[in-house]
């Protein structure tokens, strides 16, 4: 197979991760620099452009879209997909991913367990807000943050209120969650290739801090998971339409709650820790679920 990856820096350990298992399964892989991705939008011949010239035919696409990078990210990516080619997780599944707001609401639909969590506009709205999820302690969240960042826990009902305000005052759209108290910092990340939970861990934020993200100082161990947390996990990444996800869930009383479904996760973390060669196991998946691009001889003159 002839893939691209599109990525803004082949030197990150996921991407010089996944170009290695695909050179080592014998397939071409070309990294693309999403941003220098320009597009002709024609109904009879949709075409992208890169540095200067057409992008050649891929078999597949495999994207690892930066957060901060996901409007123009999608954007490439839905004109691979009008050209016929294969993409390991959809446009849609990634925007959907992306908005926190939204995806709560999508794995609420499918009923799968969640902490409770609230969402409001007006600042009139705080207290009764604060009550619905049970009060202090909280975590608070920035809607548009990654790793860790724009995410508070507030102690009391007057610290809530505080910072809700203060969010609400520069109108950044925040939600408001009910604070797992028997996870004492720790959460699950279960990495989904197709259907199944291909690697998990167990990751431990650090002492004083309640965020368990690598990012910030937490430390990671390799963990058997139950077959409930194996079911959620593959049913949450099913209901973001993505094929590889890494989904983050905390162990509650009332059974596994999902935090986040990630569409470009990290693989160092996770090879790291658990020892699975996780790369090969999605270039395995693409390989099985790509077909080729049939290339069509020239026809014959006269």
């Amino acid at each position: 197979m002839h893939i691209a990856l599109l990525s803004r820096n082949r030197n990150l350990y996921s991407s010089r991760r996944l170009i290695e298992a695909a050179e080592q399964r014998g397939h071409t892989i070309r990294v693309v620099n999403t941003l220098r991705c320009y597009m002709n939008i024609a109904s009879h011949r949709p075409s992208i452009h890169y540095k200067g010239e057409e992008l050649e035919t891929f078999d597949a696409v495999i994207p690892r879209i930066g957060s901060s990078v996901t409007f123009y990210g999608c954007a490439v990516l839905r004109q691979f997909e009008m050209m016929g080619t294969y993409v390991l997780n959809d446009s849609v599944g990634i925007t959907r991913s992306r908005d926190k707001l939204r995806s709560l609401q999508l794995l609420s639909r499918k009923g799968l367990g969640l902490p409770v969590t609230g969402f409001a506009h007006s600042p009139d709205d705080i207290p009764d807000l604060i009550r619905m999820v049970g009060g202090a302690p909280l975590v608070i969240k920035l809607l548009e943050g990654t790793q860790g960042i724009g995410v508070v826990l507030a102690e009391t009902v007057q610290a809530a209120e505080s910072v809700i305000q203060a969010f609400m005052g520069l109108h950044a759209n925040i939600m408001v969650q009910e604070y797992i108290r028997e996870a004492k910092g720790a959460d699950l990340r279960c990495f989904v290739v197709g259907d199944k939970v291909v690697a998990a861990m167990r990751r431990q934020a650090a002492e004083g801090e309640f965020r368990s993200n690598l990012h910030r100082g937490g430390t990671a161990h390799t963990i058997r998971i139950t077959p409930e947390e194996r079911s959620t996990a593959i049913r949450a990444a099913r209901a973001m339409g993505l094929q590889v996800a890494g989904v983050d869930l905390l162990r509650s009383h009332h059974g596994p709650v999902i935090m986040e479904v990630n569409s470009s996760p990290g693989l160092e973390g996770i090879e790291t820790t658990t020892g699975r060669d996780v790369a090969g196991l999605i270039i395995d998946h693409l390989e099985k679920h790509a077909a080729p691009v049939q290339k069509v001889p020239p026809r014959p003159r006269g």
